[in-house]
């Protein structure tokens, strides 16, 4: 904290690799110390944001069990690490002993967007309209819920895995699904209309999670619809979308007070995410950078780099890269100052971006040091000890 200029609402920590049981135990204890000294009262995770409503009313109210939450809480199949069940175990007994001012939350941030595609958009439709049916003027419905019903169809039509590389397989530019987006706008619009009368009627906190849907079934909505587009630029329209969607719902959590977010570097940074597919270049800009532009300073930013992942042919970095400058240090794990680091470089000595073996880590890009507000340094993966935040670096 005492790197940054003033207190963010969002204190966003990366993670240059998925998998590693030993930086979701690093974010944990840093979470912990940022509940206890700094006052923070939510984490929110790159995992669906509508399973993280599982996951959120377990941690507050005890509904379900935990074994049912790591099941049925969190996509990409974070609900197997045993550290996402640590974090939620220690937010359970954490609020179990005090009031509900002071709990702390959960929040997953993504979209229901799977590695094989976008989900179906029916659980936030049924849900937002079925909340504007309860506690809304029935009059300024839309449509009926049987009618979205007879929309929607059978949801394989809208997960069919086929759909991500063939976008003649998706059904987001049939007939129904145009007349569903229209549909989704409307429903989430009335939530705005209808506020002061729905959170009177209901709470706050169920008006939230309203939005929450609406942001959701408008959002799948144009996920769908870009899906079967056949144009050049798709990938990375697709690519900003669901950063899009997770920018909406991390000012969300702003809204609440000062929460940690926890994602891939790549969704949190604040430069414009470049990489190539398949000899396709795609560009679009990143949750961090969308959120950063209406934060500002409330937005702040600490990449994690890394040393060794030997059990992924990640070796000893060399020492012309950021990274291989960090591993020269004594210690095994560091918060540095990265403008700093990148003021005390400048052009006497030059940095090379590291080439990574294994697919899934993504180094850190020396051009863009001076973006971050720190860097988190872990020396080695796997480590069974357990971090320290006391050194910090400058």
């Amino acid at each position: 904290m005492r790197l940054l200029p003033a207190r963010p609402r969002l204190l966003a920590v990366g993670e240059p690799t998925h998998g590693e049981d030993v930086l979701l135990e690093l974010r944990n204890e840093l979470f912990r110390q940022l509940v206890e000294q700094e006052g923070h009262r939510a984490i929110a995770i790159e995992s669906d944001c509508l399973m993280g409503l599982v996951v959120d009313d377990y941690v507050t109210s005890g509904t379900g069990t935990l074994e049912q939450v790591m099941r049925t809480g969190f996509s990409h199949g974070f609900g197997a690490s045993a550290a996402n069940r640590e974090l939620v175990r220690w937010m359970r007994a954490h609020n179990e002993e005090r009031p509900a001012s002071e709990h702390v939350r959960f929040a997953g941030f993504d979209g229901p967007l799977e590695m094989t595609g976008p989900g179906s958009p029916r659980q936030a439709l049924t849900a937002l309209h079925g909340y504007l049916a309860a506690h809304g003027d029935a009059g300024l419905l839309p449509c009926a819920a049987e009618t979205l019903d007879g929309l929607l169809g059978a949801d394989d039509r809208w997960t069919n895995p086929a759909a991500t590389m063939d976008a003649a397989q998706s059904v987001g530019q049939s007939a129904e699904a145009r007349e569903l987006r229209l549909l989704a706008d409307d429903l989430a619009t009335l939530l705005d209309v209808q506020a002061p009368a729905l959170i009177a009627a209901s709470s706050r906190d169920d008006w939230d999670r309203a939005r929450l849907y609406g942001r959701t079934a408008t959002g799948l909505m144009r996920y769908h619809f870009w899906m079967a587009d056949t144009s050049p630029s798709r990938v990375s329209r697709l690519m900003g979308l669901r950063d899009s969607m997770m920018a909406a719902n991390l000012l969300a959590v702003a809204e609440r007070g000062p929460a940690m977010v926890h994602a891939h570097n790549r969704h949190l940074q604040r430069d414009k995410s470049v990489i190539q597919l398949a000899g396709l270049p795609l560009e679009w800009w990143s949750a961090g950078a969308i959120v950063r532009a209406h934060l500002g300073e409330n937005y702040a930013f600490l990449a994690t780099a890394l040393g060794t992942i030997r059990h992924r042919g990640v070796d000893v970095p060399p020492p012309d890269t950021v990274e291989g400058l960090l591993y020269a240090l004594p210690e095994d794990r560091h918060v540095v100052d990265a403008r700093r680091l990148a003021a005390a470089l400048g052009d006497a000595r030059p940095v090379r971006p590291r080439a990574s073996p294994y697919y899934g880590y993504l180094p850190l890009d020396p051009a863009h040091l001076d973006e971050y507000e720190g860097i988190v340094f872990v020396r080695d993966l796997p480590s069974g000890q357990s971090p320290s935040y006391d050194r910090v670096v400058s």
